[in-house]
């Protein structure tokens, strides 16, 4: 789970996570049961993701919830993890930085940046 330390970015203070190393912005498409989900990626494949039980416990996730998805070592196109779940006011800062568009989040196209 990213750490949730805030980083400062020009003169403002971030206290959104964000993906890092090879983690990847997501969409969940589809709760397959079971902790699974069917997660669109920004880089416009769709992994099958697992609830990891530490979040499993925690965090409710639903079919249109931006994640992080961390994709598994083997199988990366395929299979990942989700290893957190933003809140609407998170994805609202987000959309206004510019870090994601509104077309990601509707199934348009990828990602700003």
């Amino acid at each position: 789970m990213p750490k949730k330390e805030r980083k400062v970015e020009g003169e403002e203070v971030i206290r959104v996570p964000l993906p890092e190393g090879n983690q990847l912005f997501g969409v969940v498409e589809q709760a397959l049961g079971a902790g699974w989900m069917d997660v669109r990626c920004e880089d416009g494949k769709v992994r099958r993701c697992r609830i990891p039980g530490r979040l499993r416990r925690r965090v409710w996730i639903k079919v249109g919830d931006l994640v992080i998805v961390q994709p598994w070592p083997v199988q990366s196109d395929k299979r990942g993890d989700i290893v957190y779940r933003y809140t609407q006011t998170q994805v609202d800062w987000l959309l206004r930085k510019g870090k994601i568009s509104q077309e990601f989040l509707t199934g348009g196209s990828l990602l700003l940046e």
